[in-house]
């Protein structure tokens, strides 16, 4: 199925562009020209998330943001199992098929392994990271293997299929980014029904179930990638991935590494501190 939802040009001002996978068709924009950017997102977003930092770079780059089957304006196979694996084997189509060379890849939340789980098996077309509150490890934390186990019960995936919980909650819930009612009603016509968020109610299962993929990231990103130039750009007052913890891990992994702290930001850092991020990929890769 295709989402039947138009974003409002005056807050999403991109063309919609769809590369058809192997797994189903995939909505992308693609702005600007030069070095090429590409944008990944986590749950439960879609590229509207990055739309700030798009306007802010296609005058200097060319900013690639796409969104993964299941999410934002992409297509819902009903076989499609929608796990980190598959959406990074889509993503490889996609970068094959823009033929990206030279590329510098951003990746938040679920958005970094699913991206570097491309970029890694293309480390030589690879220009440069930028990552913010993201792992690429398994992840450990009681609270978030609690989350998971949570949220896959069956109470909890009734919630998030039939009223949207990951959205209204953990997005758009107190302790959620500022928007205005048009901007979190993008958020929720993104994932409009029941049957839209099939592949939303599976990303909580994957914070242990990825754990075999996340294993092998913590050996191939330092081993494939540790030497490209990287930018962390970190929400600090992120509960969902510590700051302390995962940015130790990011400098022990990467030897060419920036850092930049947001203070303010928490997990959706590209809404809290889209102005910060914008200035420092440009600072970082002129």
């Amino acid at each position: 199925m295709m989402i039947d939802f138009v974003p409002d040009e005056s807050l999403y001002p991109f063309e919609s562009r769809w590369f058809d996978s192997s797994a189903g068709r995939l909505h992308y924009i693609d702005e600007g020209t030069g070095s090429a950017l590409l944008f990944c997102h986590g749950s439960p977003t879609w590229s509207f998330l990055y739309r700030h930092i798009v306007k802010g770079l296609r005058d200097r780059y060319r900013c690639i943001a796409v969104d993964y089957l299941g999410f934002g304006l992409s297509e819902r196979p009903q076989s499609f199992g929608y796990t980190i694996a598959e959406h990074t084997t889509v993503l490889g189509e996609l970068i094959d098929h823009l033929r990206l060379d030279g590329f510098i890849l951003m990746g938040q939340d679920w958005g970094g392994p699913i991206g570097l789980g491309a970029a890694s098996m293309r480390a030589d077309r690879v220009r440069g990271i930028v990552l913010g509150n993201t792992v690429f490890w398994p992840i450990e934390p009681l609270a978030n293997r609690a989350f998971s186990a949570i949220m896959s019960s069956r109470p909890m995936q009734r919630r998030i299929l039939e009223q949207n919980l990951l959205v209204e909650q953990f997005l758009l819930g107190k302790l959620g980014p500022t928007l205005t009612l048009a901007e979190a009603d993008h958020y929720r016509m993104a994932q409009p029904t029941r049957e839209a968020r099939r592949g939303l109610a599976v990303m909580p299962n994957e914070i242990r179930v990825a754990r075999p993929l996340l294993e092998r990231l913590a050996q191939d990103v330092p081993a494939l990638l540790g030497d490209k130039p990287t930018l962390a750009v970190w929400g600090m007052k992120d509960m969902v991935f510590r700051p302390k913890a995962c940015i130790s891990r990011i400098r022990a992994s990467f030897t060419d590494l920036d850092v930049v702290e947001l203070p303010q930001a928490r997990h959706f850092i590209q809404e809290d501190a889209p102005d910060q991020i914008t200035s420092a990929i440009a600072n970082r890769f002129p």
